[in-house]
């Protein structure tokens, strides 16, 4: 067993997301593990472009409301407790409501993520589905 030294927080890039996004890596695994697990806070407003990973992403929303969707589907409200798994090479965004904060714990393996255009504020403000609520 090891205490693993933690890396400091880290501001995401602007070319990749919208708004303010901040990164602490929680396990980054060395061959043969492919795992990859951060906490990403996001500010209010703030967002991923359209992007996909190879072998596919789950986030566990940890605080505040997440907006998610997938390319040409509906926009999906998820709250703290909700589980999200995005498959292999599927194309998505994910990110804060407007008005609160959101924190997530993000999973996936491997660096191979295809980063594309940013979410338009009409994706952004698209209709939302939330699973809590009946259809």
């Amino acid at each position: 067993m090891e205490l693993l030294k933690q890396l400091p927080t880290m501001k995401l890039p602007a070319a990749w997301f919208t708004g303010d996004a901040w990164a602490d890596v929680v396990h980054r695994g060395e061959a043969p593990s492919r795992i990859r697990a951060n906490i990403v806070r996001f500010s209010p407003g703030a967002r991923t472009a359209w992007h996909s990973h190879g072998l596919g992403q789950t986030l566990y929303i940890v605080e505040g409301i997440a907006l998610i969707q997938s390319r040409g589907g509906e926009v999906l409200e998820a709250h703290p407790g909700d589980v999200i798994h995005t498959p292999p090479d599927e194309e998505h965004w994910h990110g804060a409501g407007p008005d609160r904060f959101m924190v997530h714990l993000a999973l996936w393996e491997t660096d191979d993520v295809s980063w594309l255009e940013h979410v338009t504020d009409a994706e952004y403000n698209g209709p939302r589905v939330s699973p809590r609520t009946p259809r």
